[in-house]
């Protein structure tokens, strides 16, 4: 038997050519030797038929070396790996499969297209491999608690200037909802939520990190601390007037939910606006109106329990006196209140010695202290005290030759102590 015969037989069938041979030698019986390799009598027999007539290789299938008959068509592996190098470089198998079949029509399973770019040995990306972290079950009810977060991305692929993802996921249903914003900060964190709860109600809880804009880091004054409250930041105070928990998070891990959505989204949110031209954060804001239907539709989950816990969102002017800037001014003897550098004078008399500035998510300011709110009206046009003209200002006196502060000496009175001792 040829060398390169020899080598085909391997694993079980050399355990099978061992026991055939006990069997032609009559050191075995048929039925003993279906017994061990599972197989019956009938077909220990054929096996040993063809183990006389063809030797050692009659032992192999007789499909080893030939095509399949449900291979696919090399033509079609052909297109469907210039479609990948040319539309979709940089894809992994899952979602580049998933594009193929919506964009191109082409029907491969992602297995099969994981296995051709290994044999072309065509780099893509993959997943690293994670941590141990113990599971935490969803909570019960839609509306329970929701999980937001933003996130620093190249989310446009420097066809437009950098911006951040503002996400919030269901931690029930794992129903997503995102908005893109220049930054991450006060404003964006409150005309995001604000959107939130318009279109789905107002949640129990919301869970997010330790950043400056969710939780102020700063320390509370003593008759703060005995009264038992603590510095709270802009968006924790509209979260606490509209009625919702703010649960910090220590660690990445802790908020996994609306992690592992961002690392999704920046792979395939970041191919899809490629796919689509998208350029500008006004066009990537109008395709997550229509991406993220879709993505929730195929993605989220049915809550175990079928109660909805979101709230019904109070009024527009209710939620605009909620979701804003609040800062205290003091109110000057004229009756007018600084804030940003501009003044703002008082149409009537208060009898307050502080009020709140309110500055709306569209750069609107009003004046009010609990609750009610006065009239105002800007100062354009401050007058300037007229400067005195050069030269005229006078000089300070020169003092004379015998003035005390010429005779003064650093030190001095204490040498004079210093000789009077001696």
């Amino acid at each position: 038997m040829a060398e390169e015969d020899v080598l085909r037989i391997k694993g079980r069938e050399l355990n099978r050519l061992y026991v055939l041979k006990q069997v032609g030698e009559r050191k075995l019986t048929q039925k003993q030797a279906g017994v061990l390799l599972g197989l019956t009598d009938r077909q220990v027999r054929r096996l040993v038929k063809r183990l006389l007539e063809e030797g050692e290789r009659g032992i192999c299938h007789r499909g080893r070396g030939r095509c399949s008959n449900r291979r696919i068509c090399p033509k079609l592996k052909r297109r469907v790996l210039g479609l990948y190098q040319r539309f979709y470089g940089g894809f992994g198998p899952t979602l580049a499969a998933e594009k193929l079949a919506e964009r191109d029509g082409v029907l491969i399973s992602k297995e099969t297209l994981r296995r051709w770019l290994g044999q072309q040995r065509v780099s893509y990306p993959r997943r690293k491999r994670r941590a141990y972290r113990s599971w935490r079950q969803r909570r019960g009810h839609c509306g329970e608690l929701v999980q937001m977060d933003g996130s620093h991305h190249d989310w446009l692929e420097e066809r437009a200037a950098g911006c951040v993802l503002m996400g919030y996921v269901d931690d029930a249903t794992g129903r997503v909802y995102a908005r893109f914003y220049d930054y991450e900060g006060v404003y964006p964190a409150m005309d995001s939520f604000r959107r939130y709860i318009v279109r789905y109600g107002v949640p129990q809880a919301v869970y997010a990190d330790r950043h400056s804009t969710y939780q102020s880091p700063a320390k509370g004054r003593l008759e703060q601390e005995l009264e038992g409250k603590r510095p709270m930041s802009q968006f924790e105070r509209c979260l606490d007037e509209i009625g919702v928990q703010l649960i910090p998070a220590y660690s990445p891990q802790a908020k996994g939910r609306i992690e592992r959505l961002f690392g999704t989204f920046q792979d395939r949110l970041v191919k899809e606006m490629r796919l689509e031209g998208i350029a500008s954060l006004e066009g990537a804001n109008r395709f997550l109106e229509g991406y993220l239907p879709i993505y929730n539709r195929r993605f989220s989950v049915a809550a175990a329990k079928s109660l909805d816990l979101h709230r019904p969102p109070c009024g527009k002017r209710e939620l605009d006196r909620i979701f804003c800037l609040k800062v205290e001014r003091a109110v000057r003897n004229d009756w007018t209140v600084a804030y940003k550098g501009k003044r703002y004078q008082i149409k009537e008399k208060i009898g307050v010695q502080k009020i709140t500035v309110e500055e709306g998510l569209d750069g609107s300011i009003q004046l009010s202290y609990r609750g009610k709110r006065f009239g105002y009206q800007e100062i354009l046009a401050r007058p300037t005290l007229p400067s005195p003209p050069k030269g005229s200002r006078p000089r300070p006196p020169r003092p004379s030759a015998d003035h005390p502060w010429r005779d003064f000496e650093f030190g001095k009175n204490q040498k004079k102590e210093l000789i009077q001792t001696r």
